[in-house]
């Protein structure tokens, strides 16, 4: 495989989702066709009952029932193992996630977990993620097909929204620290292969260079160069396990002219290098 491959919504009618209900049977087949892949949308699960695991970014996580739990655009998963799973998939357009949703999906700097839901809001999630299926299968003449069909999508990606944010609040999510890490986050995930100096992501957000490592410090506990080294290093370790590229093609993909410089870092950031990294996997 030369290069990751990205599923791409399949939506031929330009409704920005995709929903199912998936048991054992479902997600063996999923898991089998789809294999390692990235996908361009969000994609969001209910568990009704069972586990599932997924391996994300090299993290093995564990998805319970009666939880939601999502999947960024860009991040590669893969399906890898089920025990009586059944729930509920839904595949949905970025552009269908509210921008103020997106920021508690997207605040993390490190993987998300599952998110376990009380009975109330196992109860909202499940009514209304069944409302949502029933509207999208079977009412595609209503005049207002598409307005309820997203007023119900933004319910439930609400919920999951809101949940996700109490369980990040440490008590300073609206501090002025968090907000920076958090478009500062947005940023290197958009820039990070042409840019990796410190003082240009601090000139995107108007700030000086010490501010923004003193605001990334105290929200984070690690400087800028740290997360901007880490999302260089994350899609490499991703490139070197999932293709056949070379260090030499997969530093150039990063932005590197200088391959020996690029597996230095590597090196330095790991402890391994890359190909030692790679082989380990084989």
């Amino acid at each position: 495989m030369k290069n990751i491959p990205i599923h791409k919504l399949a939506d031929g009618q330009n409704i920005g989702l995709e929903i199912r209900h998936t048991a054992d049977v479902d997600i063996i087949g999923m898991g089998k066709a789809m294999g390692v892949h990235r996908d361009d949308h969000y994609i969001f699960f209910l568990m009704e009952a069972g586990i599932a695991s997924m391996m994300i970014d090299f993290a093995e996580v564990g998805i319970p029932e009666h939880c939601i739990f999502y999947v960024l655009p860009g991040q590669v998963h893969h399906r890898i193992d089920h025990v009586h799973a059944e729930g509920w998939f839904l595949a949905v357009d970025t552009l269908l996630v509210p921008k103020e949703f997106r920021l508690v999906f997207e605040n993390q700097l490190l993987l998300q977990q599952p998110y376990l839901l009380n009975q109330q809001q196992y109860q909202q999630s499940h009514s209304l993620i069944q409302l949502l299926n029933n509207h999208f299968l079977h009412n595609k003449q209503s005049p207002f097909y598409i307005d309820i069909l997203r007023s119900l999508l933004n319910a439930f990606t609400g919920i999951a929204a809101c949940g996700y944010d109490h369980l990040n609040d440490n008590g300073s999510k609206h501090s002025r620290p968090v907000q920076i890490a958090q478009q500062f986050k947005g940023l290197v995930s958009d820039n990070y292969k042409n840019e990796k100096r410190p003082i240009a992501y601090a000139g995107m957000l108007n700030l000086s260079e010490a501010y923004l490592n003193e605001a990334l410090k105290k929200a984070t506990g690690s400087p800028v160069s740290y997360w901007i080294t880490h999302e260089v290093i994350l899609e490499a370790k991703r490139l070197l396990y999932y293709t056949q590229l070379n260090v030499k093609e997969i530093a150039h993909e990063l932005g590197y002219e200088d391959h020996t410089y690029f597996s230095r870092l590597f090196k330095k950031t790991t402890d391994v290098t890359p190909l030692d990294f790679r082989s380990s996997y084989i």
